[in-house]
C-alpha cells in the first residue's frame, strides 16, 4: 500500500470499540477452521465466540426452506434467532413507482422486496449479528447500511448459478465468457 495515511487510518479503527476484538475473533475462527467449517460452521463459531446470544436472519422467499434450516441450526446451539422475510410489508412494486413491464411476472399483483424494514425489524429485536440468506443485489446493501448490527452473508443469491456467483468466475475464461 502507498498511501501510508489510509493504512494508518484503518489500524486506528481497528482500535475503536468492538473492532479489535470482532476482527481478533474473525482472524481466530479463520485459523481454527481453516478449510475444516463450512460457512455454515463458521459463522455459528464466531457468534460462539464473540459471545453472542441473539443472532438475526435477513432471507429472500426463493430461500426461505434455507433460512429455516439454519434457523433450527442456529436455535440447536442456542442461539435466540429473529428472522424476517424479504417481501415484509407486501407493499406494490408500484408504490416505488415500477411500472407493470418492470415486473418479474408483467399483469400480476407483485409486492417489493423490504430491506430497510427487515434491517430495522431486526433492529428492534437487538439482535447481535445478522445473517443474509439471498438478498438481492442492491437490496443486500440497503439491508447492510440500515441494519445496526454487523452482518454477514451466509447465503450469495445468483439465481443462475445455484447460489454459487464465484461459479461463473471459475467459468470465466470457458463457458461464460461470452455471458
Amino acid at each position: 500500500m502507498r498511501d501510508q495515511s489510509t493504512l494508518s487510518k484503518s489500524l486506528e479503527l481497528y482500535e475503536k470499540e468492538g473492532m479489535k476484538s470482532f476482527y481478533k475473533a474473525s482472524a481466530e475462527i479463520e485459523s481454527e477452521g481453516y478449510c475444516e467449517w463450512p460457512r455454515v460452521r463458521e459463522t455459528i463459531n464466531f457468534s460462539k465466540k464473540m459471545g453472542y446470544k441473539r443472532l438475526g436472519i435477513a432471507f429472500c422467499l426463493g430461500l426461505k426452506q434455507e433460512a429455516k434450516t439454519y434457523e433450527s441450526m442456529l436455535r440447536k446451539e442456542g442461539f435466540e434467532v429473529h428472522s424476517v422475510i424479504c417481501k415484509t410489508g407486501g407493499i406494490p412494486k408500484e408504490h416505488m413507482g415500477l411500472e407493470d413491464s418492470q415486473k418479474v411476472r408483467p399483469g400480476t399483483y407483485e409486492t417489493m422486496c423490504n430491506p430497510i424494514a427487515q434491517a430495522l425489524y431486526l433492529n428492534e429485536m437487538k439482535t447481535e449479528l445478522n445473517i443474509i440468506i439471498g438478498l438481492c443485489v442492491g437490496h443486500d446493501s440497503l439491508f447492510y447500511k440500515h441494519s445496526d448490527a454487523m452482518v454477514t452473508t451466509l447465503v450469495a443469491k445468483d439465481r443462475v448459478l445455484a447460489h454459487n456467483p464465484a461459479g461463473a468466475l471459475y467459468c470465466a475464461h470457458s463457458y461464460y465468457r461470452n455471458k
